[in-house]
């Protein structure tokens, strides 16, 4: 297809998904006017069913907690896909001369980007466990925190240090991360099964209300979701830091 036809199919799918939205945002009821059941029953049975306060994470931990499940098993189908597609492409050997190269062509940044970018790396990643383990009490979760201990990495990237980085590629550590993190979610759901009888049950009991040990279940599904997650990133950002582009950006500077 040329180039035209792109832009204008590209175009025609624009129009139709604004579209939709509009379509969608205009039989929405007015702010604070909601009439389904399904949402008033939630709001005042979440807090007290699990003792967590924030409702959302109840929600998507428990009441659709198979729902979250399918979202996590997406992003690590993904991942692998990612993954498995540029590993595909690389010959080991090459990779290997690559990466000796890179270590030793590292780009140039300046001096006040890298002590920036290194000093935020530690309040980072202390904000994503922060975020990970509290999220049954405040907003965040497994998802936002798992997403804010990746970008600590990203710091690394962003202040020059692509060799870090691009020696994560390969490492079985990350991977064996994503893997136990997409399984332990899994896991926790059959060990309710086999405690309550059914998938994602709690068995851990409610805790004190306002505690980090409160919510059950949900506060070890959380910290699997946010292994999960940072594990994937990890494996997609190791894959797409390739030495070769690095050493080639290097030469043009």
């Amino acid at each position: 297809m040329s180039r035209r036809g792109r832009i204008g199919v590209g175009l025609v799918g624009l129009v139709l998904l604004g579209a939709t939205f509009g379509w969608g945002g205009a039989g929405l009821p007015s702010f604070g006017h909601f009439a389904g059941r399904y949402g008033q029953v939630l709001a005042h049975s979440a807090v007290n069913d699990r003792h967590a306060s924030n409702s959302v994470v109840v929600i998507a931990f428990d009441y659709r907690g198979f729902d979250t499940i399918v979202e996590e098993m997406i992003l690590f189908v993904a991942a692998g896909g990612v993954a498995l597609l540029l590993r595909s492409r690389r010959d080991d050997e090459e990779h290997e001369a690559m990466k000796e190269a890179a270590d030793q062509e590292e780009p140039r940044t300046s001096e006040s980007l890298r002590w920036v970018g290194s000093a935020l790396v530690g309040p980072s990643a202390l904000l994503g466990l922060y975020i990970v383990t509290h999220g049954h009490l405040t907003p965040g979760g497994g998802f936002q925190g798992g997403v804010i201990l990746m970008a600590a990495v990203l710091l690394v990237l962003l202040a020059g240090r692509y060799a870090i980085v691009a020696r994560l590629r390969g490492e079985h550590g990350l991977e064996i991360a994503e893997a136990l993190g997409a399984a332990g979610f899994a896991l926790i759901g059959v060990g309710g099964l086999i405690a309550g009888g059914s998938f994602l049950q709690d068995f851990l009991g409610k805790g004190t209300f306002g505690m980090v040990d409160s919510g059950g279940i949900i506060l070890p599904s959380n910290i699997a979701v946010g292994l999960e997650v940072a594990g994937a990133l990890l494996v997609v950002a190791a894959e797409l830091a390739d030495p070769r582009s690095l050493i080639a950006k290097a030469e043009r500077s």
